[in-house]
C-alpha cells in the first residue's frame, strides 16, 4: 500500500514530464525552440520533436506562402501626374532563425508592417521614375518585377522572401480625374478633326482625279468616233461612186426610193405631189425605166 502510493505520483509526474517535451511540427508550420528567449533548436521537418520541460518553449510559424495588401499609395511619376496604387505581395518565410530575430515576438504581425514599409519606399521610387504612361501601358509588369528584384534585398534580413508583386490598381486620384478625362476628350476631338480633315483632302484629290480621267476618256472617245464616222462616209462615198459608175439607172431608181422613206419617216404627215414629179417617175413607167 504504501509502495502503491508512493509509485502513483511519481508515474504521473512522468506522464506530465513525457507529454511536455514532446511536441508535434505540422507540415503547414516551422518551429523553433528558445530556451529563456535564445534560439537553441530549429524544426522545419514536420512530425514529433522533443524540448526540455518548463526551460525549453515552442514557438511556430507558417511554412506557406503568405499574401499582403499594400495600398492604396499615391505616387508621383515622372510628368506630374499623381497616380492611386494599390498592391499586393506573395511571400514566405524562409529563414526562421533570422526572422526571430529580426521580429522578436512580435511575429508575423511586426514581419508585415516592415514589409509595408519595404514595398511602399520601393513601389514609390520604381514608379517614380518612368511616366504614368509606362505605368498604364504593357512595360507594367516590368515595373512590377523592378519592385519585386528591390524588395527582395531587404526582406531577406527580416528572413522573408518575397516571391510577387502585383499591381492590382493604378487610378488617378479622384480631384485629377475630370481634368484628365477633359483632357483626353479634348486630345481625342483634335485627332478626330485631323482624320475628317485629312479624309477630306484625299476625297478632294481622288475627285478631281476622277474628273480630268472623265474629260480625258470622253474627248479621247470623241475623237475616235470622229475619225471613224468620217472613214465610215468616206467609205460609203466610194460605194455609191462605184455603184453610180456601174449602173445610173439602178442608183437613181435607189435615190428616189431612198426619198420616198426619208420623206414619208414623219408618221401622220401628208404629202401632196404632182403627178407630173419626178417621184412618180419609175411608178408610171410600165418598164420600171424613168419616165423622162
Amino acid at each position: 500500500m504504501r509502495k502503491t502510493t508512493f509509485l502513483l505520483p511519481v508515474l504521473v509526474l512522468a506522464i506530465v514530464a513525457v507529454l511536455s517535451a514532446v511536441f508535434i511540427v505540422d507540415e503547414r508550420e516551422k518551429a523553433l525552440v528558445l530556451q529563456f528567449g535564445r534560439v537553441v533548436a530549429v524544426k522545419e521537418e514536420p512530425g514529433l520533436a522533443f524540448k526540455i520541460p518548463l526551460i525549453q518553449e515552442v514557438v511556430t510559424y507558417d511554412d506557406r506562402i503568405l499574401s499582403r495588401e499594400v495600398g492604396p499609395l499615391e505616387i508621383t511619376p515622372l510628368d506630374d501626374r499623381r497616380l492611386k496604387v494599390d498592391a499586393f505581395a506573395r511571400y514566405r518565410i524562409v529563414d526562421i532563425r533570422q526572422f526571430r530575430q529580426a521580429v522578436g515576438a512580435g511575429g508575423i504581425a511586426v514581419a508585415e508592417n516592415r514589409l509595408d514599409s519595404i514595398l511602399r519606399a520601393e513601389t514609390r521610387e520604381v514608379l517614380g521614375s518612368v511616366s504614368s504612361n509606362d505605368i498604364l501601358s504593357s512595360d507594367r509588369a516590368t515595373l512590377m518585377l523592378r519592385i519585386r528584384n528591390s524588395a527582395i534585398t531587404q526582406a531577406r534580413s527580416l528572413g522573408l522572401e518575397v516571391i510577387d508583386v502585383r499591381l492590382k490598381r493604378t487610378d488617378l486620384p479622384e480631384a485629377n480625374l475630370e481634368a484628365t478625362f477633359a483632357r483626353m476628350r479634348a486630345e481625342r476631338e483634335r485627332e478626330a478633326a485631323d482624320e475628317i480633315a485629312r479624309g477630306k483632302e484625299a476625297a478632294q484629290r481622288v475627285r478631281a482625279q476622277a474628273d480630268r480621267t472623265q474629260v480625258e476618256l470622253v474627248s479621247e472617245a470623241e475623237r475616235e468616233a470622229e475619225i471613224i464616222r468620217g472613214q465610215a462616209d468616206a467609205q460609203r462615198n466610194a460605194i455609191f461612186a462605184e455603184a453610180y459608175g456601174k449602173d445610173v439607172e439602178f442608183f437613181e431608181f435607189y435615190r428616189t426610193l431612198a426619198a420616198y422613206r426619208a420623206s414619208m419617216l414623219e408618221g401622220n404627215s401628208s404629202m401632196v405631189l404632182s403627178p407630173d414629179s419626178e417621184f412618180f417617175n419609175y411608178l408610171k413607167s410600165s418598164g420600171g425605166a424613168a419616165a423622162n
